[in-house]
C-alpha cells in the first residue's frame, strides 16, 4: 500500500516503522473474516482493513477525530488478523502506532481518561494486592459486575524450596499474585517435580503491557527497563525465562522490538526477549520427566488457547498435545477456536458490552465439549471467562499440578 507520509511524521521513528508495515498491506480483507469486532459489529472500521485504512489517513496528515480513536479503541489486539494475513502485516505494532498518534491529537472525555488512568496506575501497582483483599473480604456483597473481577480468595499452596543444577527465572507478574497466586506456586512445583528450579527477582514486577497498551508508552518502557535490570545479574545462571502468563510472555518476547532504539537497553532488551520462553515451550521436557509422576483426575477438559499464545506468540497445538501425552483428556472447540474471548487485557473493563457479547460466544463453543474443567494460559481469559460459567477455569498448569502424585 502506497503511503505519502505528512511532513510531521516524514523520519520520526514511528513514522517510518507505520510506512514499513503498511507497505505490506495489499488491502485483501482477508482479515475481516477473522476478526472478532468485525463479525460483531459488522462495520468495516471495526476490522484490521478498514482501521488500516484510517491509520494510513491521519499518517498522511488527515486530522483524526473522536471516532478514529474509538475505531482504534474497538480493537481488542488480539492479532488473528495477522495470522490471517497472507502479506506478513504486522498489525500489531501498527495499531500501537496508531493509537499513540491519534491520543496526540484527540482529547479523550474527561471520565474516560479517569477510568484508564486508574487502570494503568492502579493493576501495577504494589497498593493492588491489598485492595483485592478487601475486594475478596466483601466478595459477596458486590454487585455482579465488579464481583466478576474479583475471584474468591485462592490457597496458593507451598512452594518448593528444592535446588535443581536446571534453573529457571519467573516473572511473578502485577495482577496474578493477588489475584490467583496458586498459578505461580503451581508452576514452581511442577517445575521442581521436573528437576527444574523457578527463581524470582524480588524487583521485577508488571511486565509493561498495561501501560504500553493504554497508551503510556513511555511508562511501560520504564517497567520493561526496570525488569531487565532486576533480570540481568540473573540471566548467566538460568537457561529460560518463563512466562505462565501468556500476554506477559507476548510482551517480554518483544522488548527487542519495542527497545530497539534505546542504546542503553537495545542489546540487553534482545537478549532478554531471545531467553523468554511460554511455559507450554517447556512441555516437551516435562512430558519426559513426569512420566509415572501424573495421576489423571479429571474426565474432560476444554482448552482455550489466548490470542497471545496462538497469535502473538505463534504457538498452537503444544497445550493440548503434551497434556494428552500425560494422559489428559483435551479439546479444544470445534468452532472459532481462533477467536478472542473478549478479555483482551483491560479491554472488558473498558468495552464490557463487546468483551461479554464475546465471553458468551466462546463458553458457549467451549460447554459443546461438556467438560469438568476449563484451562487457559493467560489469567485475564481464565477471571473473564470464569465470571461467565460455574464451570471451573483454571490455568493448565494447576491441573497438571493437581495431578501429580
Amino acid at each position: 500500500m502506497q503511503t505519502n507520509l505528512a511532513p510531521e511524521y516524514q523520519g520520526t521513528a514511528d513514522g517510518l516503522a507505520a510506512e514499513a508495515i503498511l507497505r505490506k498491506c495489499v488491502h485483501c480483507g482477508f482479515c475481516t473474516a477473522t476478526c472478532p469486532t468485525y463479525q460483531l459489529l459488522g462495520d468495516e472500521l471495526d476490522g484490521p482493513r478498514g482501521r488500516i485504512y484510517l491509520m494510513k489517513q491521519v499518517l498522511e496528515g488527515h486530522t483524526p477525530t473522536r471516532k478514529t480513536q474509538q475505531h482504534l479503541d474497538r480493537c481488542l489486539t488480539c492479532r488473528n488478523c495477522e495470522s490471517t494475513c497472507p502479506s506478513g502485516v504486522d498489525y500489531g505494532h501498527l495499531v500501537d502506532i496508531g493509537r499513540k498518534l491519534v491520543d496526540a491529537k484527540v482529547e479523550r472525555p474527561a471520565g474516560e481518561k479517569l477510568v484508564r488512568w486508574a487502570l494503568k496506575e492502579g493493576l501495577p501497582s504494589p497498593l493492588f494486592k491489598p485492595a483485592m483483599k478487601m475486594g475478596q473480604m466483601v466478595r459477596g456483597l458486590l454487585p455482579d459486575a465488579l464481583k466478576a473481577k474479583v475471584p474468591a480468595p485462592q490457597n496458593a499452596g507451598r512452594w518448593p524450596n528444592r535446588e535443581h543444577a536446571r534453573k529457571v527465572l519467573m516473572l511473578e507478574g502485577c495482577v496474578q499474585p493477588a489475584m490467583m497466586p496458586n498459578i505461580n506456586s503451581a508452576t514452581a512445583r511442577v517445575l521442581d517435580a521436573a528437576g527444574i528450579q523457578a527463581v524470582l527477582a524480588p524487583k521485577a514486577g508488571c511486565c509493561g503491557a498495561v501501560k504500553f497498551h493504554l497508551n503510556d508508552q513511555d511508562g511501560g518502557k520504564a517497567q520493561m527497563r526496570i525488569n531487565i535490570d532486576a533480570w540481568w545479574p540473573m540471566i548467566d545462571q538460568v537457561e529460560a525465562i518463563v512466562m505462565n502468563a501468556s500476554g506477559c510472555g507476548v510482551t517480554v518476547k518483544e522488548y527487542g522490538h519495542i527497545l530497539q532504539d534505546d542504546p542503553q537497553y537495545a542489546e540487553k532488551a534482545a537478549r532478554i526477549s531471545a531467553l523468554t520462553k511460554d511455559l507450554s515451550e517447556l512441555l516437551p521436557d516435562l512430558v519426559d520427566a513426569l512420566k509415572g509422576k501424573v495421576s489423571v483426575n479429571v474426565a474432560q477438559v476444554a482448552f482455550h488457547p489466548p490470542c497471545t499464545l496462538q497469535h502473538g506468540q505463534k504457538l498452537r497445538g503444544g497445550v493440548e498435545k503434551h497434556l494428552g501425552d500425560l494422559g489428559f483428556a483435551v479439546k479444544v472447540a470445534n468452532n472459532e477456536p481462533h477467536l478472542c474471548c473478549g478479555s483482551a487485557g483491560t479491554y472488558s473493563v473498558l468495552n464490557p458490552e463487546i468483551a461479554y457479547q464475546l465471553r458468551d460466544r466462546k463458553l458457549g463453543h467451549l460447554q459443546q465439549i461438556t467438560p469438568e474443567v476449563i484451562v487457559s494460559a493467560n489469567i485475564g481469559c481464565i477471571t473473564h471467562l470464569q465470571s461467565g460459567t460455574a464451570t471451573p477455569v483454571k490455568h493448565w498448569v494447576e491441573v497438571l499440578d493437581a495431578a501429580l502424585i
